[in-house]
C-alpha cells in the first residue's frame, strides 16, 4: 500500500488504516519514541503491527484530566513502571507513555506530569485522550498481574501465561488498538490486509463485507436540516385529534373558559415533559429502549412504551384506512352518502333534499331518522350489521382491508430510509394540511349560520371552571394531543446533532399544537353552525367527537356545499396527511428502539426490519377489517393508551429527576444547550408534573367507565381484556427492574445501587461531544463504534477497573485448581 511521506500507519490483522500526520515538534519527540518502542514489541505478541514514521500527533492526544480517573501509585524497584495517582482538584494534566524495560526488555507504562496546558488545546484533546488513558492504565494493571504470576513456581507459570494471555491480555490489546484507530483524524482509509482473525477482531460487523470506514452518528443516520426535525414534531403533534377531539371538548366544558385550564395545563404538563423528552433522546442519541442506559433499573418503562405505541400504531392506521376508503369515494360526481335509497339505506334513512339550491325542507322529526352519512359509516363501510359483537367479528371487508394494505405501504414507503426519507415527506404533510385548514376555515365562516356555530363554540362559561372535570379534561388534552410518552419526541430528538436547540423547537411545536387545535375549531365548528341552520336544530344536536364527527357529521355537512366532493377530498386529504404524520413517528419508534438495542444485527438491515414490522401489523389489524372491527379499535383505543401510559410518563418523570438527579440532568442539558433549565423547568418536573399526571391517573381510576360504542355495551371479557391490555405495560416496570437487579452482584440493597447508576457508556453519542464527567468513561455502544469486548452483553468489559478484578479472580481460580 502506497504511503505519503508524513503518515502514521497501524496495522491489524485484518486492517491497515492510515492518517495525515504531522511534524513532530521537538518536544515530542522523545514521548513520541518511547511510545513507539513500546508499543512495537508489546503489540506484535498479540498479532498487532505498528509501523509509524512519527506519532506526534498521538503524543499530543495522550492528555486527560487526572480528576476523572483515580490511579493507584506503583512501582516495580527498578524504576521501569510508574503508575501516579494525582490530586482530584489538579487543573493540569498527565501525560501517559509505554516503553520498553532497559532490563528485560519488556513493555512497560508510565504516567507523569505534564505543564499546564491552555484552554483551547485542553478542549480539542479532551475525548481522546481519555479514551487512550484509560486502555493504557488498563494494560499497566494487566502487567502488573502477569509479573505476580511469573514470580510463581514454575510448574504454575505455563498454565498462568497461557490464560493471561490468551483470554485477558487480548482484550485490552484490542481495546487499546481499537482506540488508536478512533484516534485518528479525520480522512481514515480503511482497507483489508490479511485474512480475519475472529478472536481478535470480534465484532459481526467485522465478520462480514462491512464499510467500517463511516461514523457511528452517520451509520444510525440523523437529520438533513433543522427544519426536518421540527417539521416531524409539529406533524407528530398535530394529528387528527385536533380536529375531531379538542373543539368538541372545549365546547362541552365552557368554551372560550375551557382556554384558562389549557393553557394553564400546558405551563404545568405540556411544556416541561415535552422539554425533557427532547433532552432525553437529544443528549444520549438513543431510543426509547436504550436510552435507559441513564438508570437501567427503569429499563422496563422503556419497553412498555414500546408496547403502547405498538398497539396504538396498529389501530391508528385502520383509522387512516377508513380516511383513504372516503378519499377514494370522495373522486365522484355525487357523494355516494348525498342521498337514500342504496342497497345499504333503510326506511329510517332521510335526507336533506335542496340544500343547495336553497330549497330545503326541515324534518319533522330528526330522532327518528338517520342521514345517509350516518347509514353509509355504519352500514357500508363497517358493515357493522354483519357482526353480533366483539366475540363474533364476520368476515373480512376487502374493501378495507385493500385500504389497510395501502396505509401501510405508504407508510413503509416514507421510513424506508428512516428520518432521511420522512425528514422530507414531513415538508409536504405537516405543511399542507394547513393550507387545506385555511381554506376550511375561510369557506366556512363565510357560510350562513357560520357565526352560530362560532359563538357555541368559544363563548365562555366560567362557572365550568369550578368544575373539576373540566380541569381534567384540559390535562387529558394536553397530554394526548403532545404526544409524551409514546416515544416519538425521543426518538425523533435522537437523530438531532448535540447541540440543536431545543429549547426554542419545545416552545414552537407546543404553542403551534395549541394554535391549530383553536384554529381548528373554528373551521369546524363554522361549518357545524351552517349545518344546525340548515336542519333547524340546536348546534349541540349536530356537533359529535372522534370519528363521529370525521366519518358522518362533517362529511353530511359537505353535501350541503356547492362543489361537495371538492370540499369532501380536501377535508379527508387533510385527515389523511395529519393522521400520516404521527404514523411515521409510532413506526419510527418501534424500529429505532429495536435497532439501537441490536445494532449490529439490524442496523445495517434497517429497511428490511422496517418492512417486516409492517407486515407484521398489517396482519394483527387484519381484524379491524372484519364486519366487528370497530368494536376491537374501540377497545385498542379505550385502554392501549390510558392509565398504563400516564404510569410510564410519572416513572420518567422520577427516574430522571430523583433516581438519576436533577441537578446532573440539568448539567447535561447545559452541557447540551449552553444553560441550564430555570427554576420553571426544575418546579414542574420535581413536583407539579408528576403530581398533576398521578391526578389524572387517580380519576381515570375513580370515574373508570365500562367501554361502549353507540348503544352496544362490551361484555365482560372484553372488558376484562381491556384491563389486562393496560395493566401490561405497567406489569413491563417492575419486571425491568427484576432482570436488573438480578443482573447484579452482592446483597439486595446493592444491587439496587448499582441498577440506578448509569451505565459506563451513557453519555453524549459523539466523542467530541463528551466533556465534563463525560471525558473518561470507556464508550460502550456509541462512542466510538465497539467491538464485542467493551459491552458487557458479549461477556466484554466495561472498565478498566473490571479488568484487574476478573485477573486477580482468574488467577485465584487457578491457583486453586492447581492445588
Amino acid at each position: 500500500m502506497a504511503r505519503s511521506k508524513e503518515c502514521t500507519v497501524f496495522a491489524a490483522q485484518k486492517f491497515s488504516v492510515q492518517a495525515s500526520g504531522s511534524k513532530a515538534s521537538k518536544e515530542s519527540r522523545a514521548d513520541s519514541q518511547l511510545i513507539q518502542e513500546g508499543l512495537e514489541d508489546f503489540l506484535e505478541e498479540a498479532g498487532f503491527e505498528l509501523r509509524p514514521k512519527s506519532l506526534s500527533d498521538f503524543a499530543k492526544s495522550y492528555l486527560f484530566r487526572p480528576q476523572f480517573l483515580h490511579l493507584k501509585g506503583s512501582s516495580d524497584g527498578n524504576g521501569s513502571t510508574y503508575s501516579y495517582s494525582s490530586p482530584t482538584t489538579s487543573p493540569c494534566w498527565l501525560m501517559v507513555t509505554l516503553w520498553n524495560s532497559p532490563t528485560d526488555g519488556s513493555a512497560c507504562a508510565r504516567a507523569s506530569p505534564s505543564p499546564c496546558i491552555p484552554q483551547p488545546v485542553r478542549r480539542s484533546h479532551r475525548g481522546k485522550g481519555a479514551a487512550l488513558v484509560a486502555a493504557h492504565l488498563l494494560l499497566s494493571r494487566l502487567l502488573s498481574a502477569l509479573k505476580g504470576s511469573q514470580a510463581g513456581s514454575p510448574s504454575n507459570r505455563p498454565s498462568k501465561m497461557k490464560k493471561l494471555q490468551g483470554a485477558q491480555l487480548r482484550k485490552p490489546l484490542v481495546l487499546l488498538a481499537t482506540y488508536i484507530y478512533w484516534s485518528l483524524k479525520e480522512g481514515t482509509q480503511v482497507c483489508q490486509t490479511q485474512p480475519i482473525t475472529p478472536d481478535l477482531l470480534m465484532t459481526p460487523s467485522d465478520q462480514g463485507d462491512v464499510d467500517l470506514d463511516v461514523d457511528f452518528a452517520a451509520d444510525r443516520g440523523n437529520w438533513t436540516g433543522k427544519l426536518d426535525f421540527l417539521l416531524s414534531c409539529i406533524g407528530y403533534c398535530v394529528g387528527l385529534g385536533n380536529v375531531w377531539r379538542f373543539p368538541y371538548r372545549a365546547y362541552t366544558n365552557g368554551g372560550g373558559a375551557f382556554l384558562v385550564p389549557y393553557f394553564l395545563m400546558l405551563a404545568i404538563c405540556g411544556i416541561p415533559l415535552f422539554f425533557l423528552e427532547l433532552s432525553l433522546g437529544q443528549f444520549s442519541s438513543l431510543g426509547p429502549l436504550a436510552v435507559w442506559k441513564i438508570s437501567p433499573l427503569f429499563k422496563g418503562a422503556g419497553a412498555a412504551m414500546l408496547l403502547i405505541v405498538g398497539l396504538v400504531a396498529i389501530y391508528y392506521n385502520m383509522i387512516i384506512a377508513y380516511v383513504l376508503f372516503y378519499l377514494f369515494a370522495s373522486l365522484t360526481s355525487d357523494l355516494p352518502w348525498e342521498h337514500c335509497g342504496n342497497w345499504w339505506n333503510t326506511d329510517l334513512c332521510l335526507e336533506h333534499r335542496g340544500s343547495k339550491d336553497g330549497n330545503g325542507a326541515l324534518p319533522l322529526n330528526l330522532t327518528s331518522t338517520v342521514s345517509p352519512s350516518e347509514e353509509y359509516w355504519s352500514r357500508y363501510v363497517l358493515h357493522i350489521q354483519g357482526s353480533r359483537g366483539i366475540g363474533s367479528p364476520g368476515e373480512i371487508r376487502w374493501n378495507l382491508c385493500l385500504c389497510l394494505l395501502l396505509a401501510w405501504v405508504i407508510v413503509f414507503l416514507c421510513i424506508l430510509k428512516g428520518v432521511k426519507s420522512s425528514g422530507k415527506v414531513v415538508y409536504f404533510t405537516a405543511t399542507f394540511p394547513y393550507l387545506i385548514l385555511l381554506m376550511l376555515l375561510v369557506r366556512g365562516v363565510t357560510l350562513p349560520g357560520a357565526w352560530k356555530g362560532i359563538q357555541f363554540y368559544l363563548t365562555p362559561q366560567f362557572h365550568h371552571l369550578l368544575s373539576s372535570k373540566v380541569w381534567i379534561e384540559a390535562a387529558l388534552q394536553i397530554f394526548y394531543s403532545l404526544g409524551v410518552g409514546f416515544g416519538g419526541l425521543l426518538t425523533f430528538a435522537s437523530y438531532n446533532t448535540f447541540h440543536q436547540n431545543i429549547y426554542r423547537d419545545t416552545f414552537i411545536v407546543t404553542l403551534g399544537n395549541a394554535v391549530t387545535s383553536i384554529l381548528a375549531g373554528f373551521a369546524i365548528f363554522s361549518v357545524l353552525g351552517y349545518m344546525s341552520q340548515e336542519l333547524g336544530v340546536p348546534v349541540d344536536q349536530v356537533a359529535k367527537a372522534g370519528p363521529g364527527l370525521a366519518f358522518v357529521v362533517y362529511p353530511q355537512a359537505m353535501t350541503m356545499l356547492p362543489l361537495s366532493p371538492f370540499w369532501s377530498f380536501l377535508f379527508f386529504f387533510m385527515l389523511l396527511t395529519l393522521g400520516l404524520d404521527s404514523q411515521f413517528a409510532f413506526l419510527e419508534t418501534i424500529v429505532t428502539a429495536v435497532t439501537d438495542e441490536f445494532p449490529y444485527y439490524l442496523r445495517p438491515k434497517k429497511a428490511v426490519f422496517s418492512g417486516l414490522i409492517c407486515v407484521a401489523m398489517y396482519l394483527m389489524g387484519l381484524v379491524l377489517t372484519t364486519d366487528g372491527g370497530m368494536y376491537w379499535l374501540v377497545l385498542l383505543d379505550d385502554y392501549s393508551a390510558s392509565f398504563g401510559l400516564m404510569v410510564v410518563v410519572i416513572t420518567t418523570c422520577l427516574a430522571v429527576t430523583r433516581v438519576y438527579g436533577i441537578q446532573r440532568f440539568c448539567r447535561d442539558i447545559h452541557m447540551m444547550l449552553g444553560f441550564k433549565p430555570g427554576l420553571y423547568f426544575r418546579a414542574c418536573w420535581l413536583f407539579l408534573s408528576p403530581a398533576t399526571l398521578l391526578a389524572l391517573l387517580v380519576y381515570s381510576i375513580v370515574k373508570y367507565q365500562p367501554s361502549e360504542y353507540g348503544s352496544y355495551r362490551f361484555p365482560a371479557w372484553a372488558e376484562l381484556l381491556g384491563i389486562l391490555m393496560g395493566l401490561l405495560s405497567c406489569l413491563l416496570i417492575p419486571a425491568g427492574m427484576l432482570v436488573a437487579v438480578l443482573r447484579e452482584e452482592g446483597s439486595l440493597w446493592e444491587r439496587l445501587q448499582q441498577a440506578s447508576r448509569p451505565a459506563m457508556d451513557w453519555g453524549p453519542s459523539l466523542e467530541e461531544n463528551r466533556t465534563g464527567v463525560y471525558v473518561a468513561t470507556l464508550a460502550g455502544s456509541q462512542s466510538p463504534k465497539p467491538l464485542m469486548v467493551h459491552m458487557r452483553k458479549y461477556g466484554g468489559l466495561t472498565s478498566f477497573e473490571n479488568t484487574a478484578v476478573e485477573v486477580d479472580r482468574e488467577m485465584a481460580e487457578e491457583e486453586e485448581s492447581v492445588m
